[in-house]
């Protein structure tokens, strides 16, 4: 469950071209079609809250499903909270905690800094040119782009792939692909800008739960 959290929060341009249009510089190629769709896709976070759900699965060396999970998730200004079945993870941006109703306890973490920007999306598309090098593949003919991102420094997983709508930046999919040859896709629907929120619903309210152990590693 901590494993699909993570990658989830995972949990997000305008008409291109199929041909790639590539520009040398000195630090290398850029890759100009997938630097259009991603920072368009970066601009949907940027500009208000957004809300969607979240199918994920995990398949194995062989493509067979090894785990399916649903999530709603709230997202905004490097906030979050995600639902998934007796599971409900908060972030305000500087703590995390995990509720776990079954147990009935919450376990309270400092938000770790510099870690995978998997746990958050507006960080991972907003910092994409220095962490990845990323690469156009194709549109769809439904209007969807396809960009690869690979990491600059060595991680699980030597490539993530994108779906992103090129009309209006909405993430559909996000496909981890691990060294290991298994996958975590993250299927994404019912994406919505402009979602409302307020500062309590990023933090656990402990007021409103009573009975419930909180366990602060702090």
């Amino acid at each position: 469950m901590k494993r699909l959290f993570t990658l989830i929060v995972a949990l997000c341009s305008l008409q291109l071209c199929a041909t790639a249009q590539i520009t040398h510089t000195a630090k290398g190629e850029v890759d100009e079609n997938a630097n259009k769709v991603l920072k368009k896709a970066s601009s949907v976070f940027e500009k208000s809250a957004v809300s969607f759900t979240v199918t994920m699965i995990n398949r194995d060396s062989q493509k067979k499903e090894t785990a399916r999970q649903k999530a709603e998730v709230l997202y905004s200004k490097g906030r979050y909270r995600v639902v998934s079945g007796s599971q409900t993870l908060y972030c305000d941006g500087k703590s995390v905690w995990q509720w776990d109703k079954q147990t009935s306890e919450v376990t309270v973490n400092t938000l770790a800094q510099g870690g995978d920007d998997l746990m958050n999306p507006a960080a991972l598309l907003a910092t994409y040119s220095k962490n990845f090098k990323v690469k156009f593949i194709r549109q769809e003919d439904d209007g969807t782009a396809v960009v690869d991102l690979t990491p600059l420094k060595p991680k699980s997983y030597y490539k993530i792939r994108m779906l992103i709508n090129s009309n209006n930046g909405y993430i559909k999919q996000m496909e981890l692909h691990n060294y290991d040859s298994s996958e975590g896709i993250y299927q994404v629907s019912a994406f919505k800008s402009g979602a409302k929120c307020n500062d309590g619903d990023f933090m656990f309210d402990a007021s409103a739960n009573k009975g419930v152990e909180i366990i602060d590693m702090r």
